[in-house]
């Protein structure tokens, strides 16, 4: 079932589930799938051995602020999960399946593999804090019992054996991970109360402190202490730990400020996401992650203000800052810390383990990595991804060969706190592009809690590290990147296509077209064609002409949509746009069903466009009899495959390969039936002039392509490496010499769109060749100054050529026909070097209907053999002196 129908698959798989329970695994509920997970997480070891460290540096006040900051990011962050969980069905993957679903496959896919990495090292670095725990009470640096041996490899094989634990839980299922993680939760929840028992049953005494790590010489001052008290509840010691008071780590000898203990703090408040790492394996996802996790959160942030104010009032600050185990020396019996400390820290090993698996997973079923990933789509009869599970054991036992992870460690939250400014940018885009289908049953967010997360993660990650920060997001863009260019085309949608929809409109509303100006003009075009097949060198060649505007590729089928069952045009607007992807050019499609070519014309001119981008010129080939020649049969095209099932491969007998015929336009304004490549046409040449003088009249400047069956763009700009490209203007109405001018706006809308090719990257280095038809009689110098002049001032670069046609001008007052064949031949004579392109004037279309015909038999005289050109009338003034 397709991902485009999400709805009617959520409702299938659950008729199929409750019509086969026991194929099925048995999914977790709110507690078990979300709280617990989140708790464990959250809780780690922070809870017993970092709340002194934080007071005992910070004080109460600031230890307060510090919670109420670092939930506050971390709020915003799961108002946003809230949010996007309650939108739809939630599959497995978590953040990842939230985050790729929202902001498309290069920032989930790139986040993602961010995100399995952090888990993955996350998961190595508690399963290292449980061996070095551990060997601080049974190694031989424990103070009561040193029965196992120390050193790198034992301690490696002490890991490899937790580890091992923790994959055979995950291996068997959720449903064992669930049960055991309970049970943890249990010797959690029991540890805890016993520390909050503690700070009431257990009397004032004197507690020994742990020689500091590094050591202090004896002219730096006095010796540090070895003894502190814990003094039960006492209102001066409350006094005494209310402000700050920051002293040197006696674990690292570095001194603290509030942003190095606010970054080890954070840490403690990473663990949001262990429950959405499970939305697989949930009974109903939408529900149990917003509810479980404000429920976790909630609950870890009462208890850590809580032990935050027992710890104030009854332990002094040489304790709290000497002895960041004091939980366990003022215990009502001191295993019971110890055995908190292992079994929450093996619980969150086991969560990352089990959430690194669940995201490889969704990432090898979403196939963006290719056949990377394939066997990582492996699941038990239960539905376990038991080969995530091993490549993501696999790989923490990689990370557990280095040793010491201080520095990973922070990596580690910055990755987690980009996953989290990422979710938040995923809730963001949604609110801002105000789609409809947006619409969560969790509303207790804005946009403002959007950006207040992502500045908040933002901040954090930089206050940890700058360097780590600077490089894990540099390592985002350079996978953003890579599955951008390598992973296929998704079909989950895009959140850029509706955040561009949302601000294009708002920009077209602001585009007024009463506020046009001259200086600002550009050409925006509606190329009119009739078979794609046969029109591959002027749809290139208009690409480079347009400048930056709009260009639009227009056709028109013959019908009646009242004898039709349904529209024909929607299924071809794909192979279309198949087409101009393929082209690389950058273009709109306009597709009408019309009885006749010109009133499909006179469609296209009216609906094309919106607001104040509307084509002002309107292109077609010229009428004529060249046979049309398929260029999409070339080497160069030959790996153009339609998408669209309309467009049908047929096989011609005189064809060495398959083509792709287009139910589409021909260079001629004519349309082909059916999509073959015939030169039948279904309008007349009266018809034809019918559409020139109808743009006319609408105020469209026109163009009248001939011969560029013949353009090839890339050999023609190839060539130009070897000699001079040339781009050849006669600006003057060569039909009519009585009247030629070069100083009309006809003539200044030839220089403007031959500069505009020249301007364009490719034709720079193009050279304008203006032809001046002037009589011998005549001083010959004088209008050449003049139009240099002219050109000078209107920064056009053009060499002049005078070009005498006093022969030809006699003719035109004896034989039209023979005046135009002379001219035509004029026009070759001036061809040494060849020109890649010319531009001719195009005279407006007579009044009188009745020469509409001899009107394109003129101008097919005119433009005969003389290759690529292009006959423009142009209407609208477009070029100015001004500043």
């Amino acid at each position: 079932m397709s991902e485009r129908t999400p709805l009617l698959h959520y409702r299938l798989s659950t008729s199929v589930n409750e019509s086969a329970p026991s194929s099925q695994p048995k999914k977790l509920s709110t507690f078990f799938g979300v709280v617990i997970p989140t708790l464990l997480s959250m809780f780690s070891v922070v809870v017993f051995l970092r709340i002194g460290f934080v007071v005992g540096q910070c004080g109460l006040y600031q230890a307060i602020i510090m919670f109420l900051v670092a939930y506050l990011i971390i709020s915003m962050t799961v108002l946003s999960v809230c949010a996007i969980s309650t939108n739809g069905a939630l599959d497995a993957g978590g953040a990842y399946y939230m985050i790729s679903r929202a902001l498309g496959p290069e920032f989930g896919g790139s986040l993602g593999v961010m995100f399995f990495l952090a888990n993955v090292c996350s998961s190595a670095l508690f399963v290292l804090g449980l061996v070095e725990a551990i060997m601080a009470s049974f190694g031989s640096t424990a103070s009561t019992l040193q029965v196992l041996p120390a050193g790198y490899w034992w301690s490696l094989l002490y890991a490899t054996g937790i580890l091992l634990v923790c994959l055979l839980v995950c291996l068997v299922g959720a449903e064992i991970y669930a049960k055991a993680t309970f049970i943890i939760f249990l010797i959690v929840m029991v540890v805890l109360a016993t520390v909050f028992i503690s700070f009431f049953a257990v009397h004032p005494h004197i507690v020994n402190l742990p020689p500091p790590s590094q050591p202090v010489s004896n002219d730096t001052g006095p010796p540090p202490p070895t003894v502190a008290n814990f003094t039960g509840f006492k209102l001066d010691t409350l006094l005494g730990n209310l402000g700050a008071h920051y002293a040197v780590d006696y674990t690292t000898g570095t001194m603290m400020s509030f942003a190095t203990v606010f970054a080890v703090m954070f840490n403690g408040c990473t663990g949001i996401m262990a429950g959405s790492n499970m939305s697989g394996d949930l009974r109903n996802p939408s529900y149990s992650i917003p509810r479980g996790t404000i429920t976790a959160v909630i609950f870890t942030f009462i208890t850590y203000n809580l032990l935050s104010l027992l710890v104030a009032c009854s332990c002094d600050r040489v304790l709290l800052q000497r002895d960041y185990s004091f939980l366990r020396d003022i215990n009502v019996w001191h295993p019971f810390v110890t055995i908190g400390v292992y079994s929450s820290t093996l619980s969150a090993a086991m969560s990352n383990l089990i959430g690194a698996s669940r995201i490889l997973y969704a990432l090898a079923r979403d196939d963006l990595f290719g056949t990377v990933l394939y066997l990582a789509k492996k699941t038990s009869r239960s539905g376990n991804p038991w080969v995530s599970v091993l490549i993501s054991w696999f790989l923490v036992q990689l990370v557990l060969f280095s040793g010491k992870l201080n520095t990973i460690a922070s990596i580690v939250t910055i990755f987690f706190l980009l996953v989290y400014a990422a979710v938040d940018l995923a809730c963001l885009a949604l609110e801002w592009a105000s789609a409809p289908n947006f619409r969560p049953t969790f509303r207790y967010f804005t946009w403002h809690t959007c950006v207040l997360g992502i500045v908040g993660c933002a901040v954090m990650m930089f206050l940890i590290n700058s360097i780590y920060a600077s490089a894990a997001i540099a390592f985002m863009l350079l996978l953003l990147l890579l599955i951008h260019y390598l992973s296929p085309t998704s079909s989950w949608g895009y959140i850029s296509q509706a955040l561009i929809f949302h601000q294009v409109r708002k920009y077209l509303l602001m585009l007024d077209v009463r506020k046009d100006h001259v200086k600002f003009w550009r050409p925006q075009v509606l190329l009119m064609v009739s078979n794609p097949r046969s029109s591959v060198g002027l749809i290139t060649f208009i690409n480079d002409i347009k400048k930056s505007g709009l260009y639009v590729l227009g056709h028109v089928q013959l019908g009646d949509l009242d004898s039709l069952p349904s529209d024909p045009l929607q299924a071809r607007y794909d192979s279309w746009l198949s087409l101009v992807d393929h082209l690389n050019i950058k273009a709109f499609v306009n597709l009408t069903l019309a009885d006749s070519v010109r009133h499909g014309v006179q469609h296209l001119l009216f609906i094309s466009g919106l607001g104040g981008m509307r084509p002002n010129t309107l292109v077609l080939g010229f009428y004529d009899d060249c046979p049309p020649e398929d260029k999409l049969t070339d080497p160069t095209y030959v790996s153009f495959k339609p998408t669209d099932p309309s467009v049908i491969p047929t096989q011609d007998p005189e064809e060495e390969c398959p083509t792709y015929h287009f139910s589409a336009l021909r260079e001629s304004s004519g349309v082909t039936g059916g999509g073959r490549l015939d030169s039948g046409k279904v309008l007349g040449p009266q018809e034809y002039v019918a559409v020139i003088a109808d743009a006319v009249k609408m105020s469209k400047n026109v163009a009248l392509a001939r011969y560029f069956h013949q353009f090839d763009r890339a050999s023609t700009l190839s060539s130009a490496g070897k000699g001079a490209l040339y781009v050849d203007v006669w600006p003057v109405n060569l039909m009519r010499p009585d009247s030629s001018s070069y100083v009309d706006t006809c003539s200044f809308f030839l220089l403007q769109l031959a500069c505009v090719l020249n301007m364009v990257r490719a034709w720079r280095h193009a050279r304008l060749r203006l032809f001046l038809c002037v009589e011998e009689g005549r001083s010959m110098r004088g209008p050449e100054e003049k139009l240099g002049h002219l050109l000078k001032q209107l920064r056009i670069k053009a060499h002049v050529y005078p070009v005498p046609w006093d022969l030809q001008v006699a003719l035109h007052w004896q034989r039209q026909g023979d005046y135009l064949s002379a001219v035509n031949r004029l026009i070759l004579d001036q061809t040494c070097p060849p020109p890649a392109v010319r531009f001719l004037y195009l005279p407006r279309p007579p009044a009188d209907t009745r020469r509409y015909t001899s009107y394109l038999r003129q101008l097919d005289l005119l433009t005969k053999g003389l290759g690529p050109t292009l006959l423009i009338h142009g209407v609208t003034p477009v070029i100015t002196t001004d500043l």
